[in-house]
Order: structure tokens, then sequence, then C-alpha cells
């Protein structure tokens, strides 16, 4: 090694540290920590990489960070927007039923879609010493970034994707699912197409930049189209806000929901005032919870892989633990759009 990198990675104490170490192998300090006390649970491939990079760094193992690392809890950290709201409802059953015959436990954050308080329950989480993290989507503070970032354990960020990941990433894109379904309904002849969101989280603004990235590229796109408030979602705001949407553009002929609590209201709105569904109004939603199949008519939707996204980050973040990284960081589950009654027009 020279006397460069020598010193890069000497610095402090002058001894090379586990991070160190780590970062030469390409794995996580957990990985290397596990490799040095249970090398059984680690890959012959991993143990050779960080025997290598221990090596070549004249690493040596310090009794006290040794005690330190092996006293990791049996505990998986799981910060999620809401433990109530059916969407993260089934994320949550996919973490349970993955987790399996397992020493391992769940613990649960509730975030309240806060940022802020994302970032004031992780160090809460982090003083326990968690085995793995598994937090919801992409937009932590700085502050809560850093904190992943030197976690110490893999760390999983679920239902959405993107190219920066803190570790590991399972999920889909808001953007082309918001954007599939609003080219779904310019597809089938709708020109005057509202965009209706509540709450409005970044995953929510995602989709609605999908919707207006479809709606430029036809030239259709009217900023008087799009409807959204921060209140949190219901059925009956859905109402409302259709009732809002028709006062800016009474010519409206179709309406993309970013959820389908809202796609709900909109139909009995419809119902109510005498709107043929799906003759004078499209509706589409988003998530395809069950209501969206049996609703008369029934109602399109974008169905989102909410179980499985759980069951396959518990699964990464049991993996990491053992010291085995997937193959892709990120893991792009993709979506599927559910065409119904509600968008039954012939195709132009």
């Amino acid at each position: 090694m020279g006397v460069e990198a020598r010193n890069r990675v000497r610095r402090g104490s002058g001894r090379p540290t586990l991070a160190d170490v780590a970062n030469l192998a390409g794995v996580g300090t957990i990985t290397v920590s596990r490799a040095l006390r249970e090398p059984e649970r680690v890959s012959v491939d991993l143990r050779q990489r960080i025997n290598a990079a221990i090596d070549k760094l004249g690493y040596v193992l310090n009794p006290n960070a040794r005690a330190l690392a092996s006293a990791r809890a049996d505990v998986i950290g799981v910060l999620v927007p809401s433990l109530t709201n059916n969407v993260f409802a089934e994320v949550l059953r996919g973490i349970h039923d993955g987790l399996g015959d397992t020493a391992l436990q769940i613990q649960f954050g509730n975030t309240h879609y806060s940022t802020q308080e994302e970032e004031r329950l992780l160090p809460v989480f982090l003083s326990q010493h968690p085995s793995a993290l598994i937090v919801s989507g992409i937009d932590q503070t700085p502050a809560t970034r850093r904190l992943l970032d030197e976690a110490g354990c893999p760390v999983v960020q679920i239902m959405e994707v993107g190219g920066d990941p803190v570790d590991m990433m399972v999920g889909f894109s808001h953007f082309e699912g918001g954007r599939t379904v609003t080219q779904h309904l310019i597809d089938v002849g709708c020109r005057r197409i509202g965009f209706i969101g509540a709450r409005m989280d970044p995953r929510s603004l995602r989709r609605l930049s999908g919707y207006r990235a479809a709606m430029e590229q036809a030239g259709l796109f009217d900023a008087g189209l799009v409807t959204t408030t921060a209140t949190p979602s219901s059925v009956s705001l859905g109402c409302e806000l259709f009732r809002r949407a028709r006062e800016s553009a009474p010519d409206l002929d179709a309406v993309f929901c970013n959820n389908d609590d809202l796609a709900m209201g909109v139909l009995f709105a419809c119902q109510r005032a005498g709107i043929a569904v799906p003759q004078r109004v499209c509706i589409a939603g988003f998530n395809d919870l069950d209501m969206m199949a049996v609703a008369c008519p029934s109602i399109t939707s974008v169905l989102t892989p909410r179980y499985e996204i759980g069951r396959r980050a518990i699964t990464m973040a049991q993996d990491a633990i053992a010291g085995e990284r997937p193959l892709e960081a990120v893991v792009d589950l993709g979506f599927e759009l559910k065409i119904r009654e509600s968008t039954d027009r012939p195709r132009c």
C-alpha cells in the first residue's frame, strides 16, 4: 500500500479501523464484525475478501470494539408513516410473514408522515443497537441520512426506488405509476384529466410529477386541472375535492386520484350528482385496495406490491445480517395497472 493510501486509513489513533476494513472489502461494518465473531454465518467469498482487507491494512481487532459489536440486539427497527393505513398495514404483514422462525424481533415506530418525527425517533432506535433497520421512503432529512449512513447495521429503504440508497432499497417508481395511469386515461380519449391529491407527501408528489409529465407530453397540461390539499386523505375528502375540481374545470372528463380513498369519494360524488361513470367522467385511483374491484362500477387503479415489499425488505435485512449481501442494492418490484369499468371506454 502506498504512503498516501496508508495515511488515509490510519487516521485518528494511527491504526486502521473496522470501518476501514469494511470499505476496502466493499461490505458493511456489521458484516466484518460478524465475520470475526461468527465466521460460519458469513459466506466463504465474503470471508476471503474481509481477510484480504485485514491483511492488507494490518488491522488488529480491539477487544473492546469486539464486545461492543457483539452487543447488537436481536431486533430489527421498522419506521413507517402509519400503523393503520391499509397500504402500510400490508407492508407490515409482509415483514411479519417474512421474519419466519428466527430469534429476531420487530420494533415499530410511527413517523406520522413527518421527517422531523423520523429524525427524532431514529436515535432512540439506534441507542438499542438494532441488528438492522427498515425505513420508509428516500426523503430523509440530512441529519437522518447521516445517522443512517453511520448506523453500523444493514439499512433497507422501502416503498420507493432511487439512485442513492443508504444501503439497500426495495420498492417501485411512484413517478412511473402516475405517468402510466395518466397515459391510460389519455389513450381512452380523455383530454381534460384532473389530478386530485391529499396529504401530498413525497410519494404523492412523485405521482403528481408523473401525471404532469404525461399531460405535458400530450400537450394537455393545465395547472387548473390540479386540486390538492395537505389534509389527510379520506373518502369524504374525495367528494369535496371533486367538487372543487369541477368548480375550477367544469369540463373535466377524467380524474386521477393519488389514492383509492379519494377515488371512491369521487365515485360517490358522481353518483350523487347523476354524472355517468365512465361515459361522462373516468376515474382512476392508486394502490388498488380491495374496494376498487368491488365498487360499482369497479374502479381502475395502480396495484402496488405492498406485501411483497415487506417480505423482500425483511429478507434483504436478514441476509445482510448473515453477511450475504444482495447482488443488486436497489430492487424495483414494479406495479400493475388494473383497468376496470371506471375507465372502460373504447381506446382512441
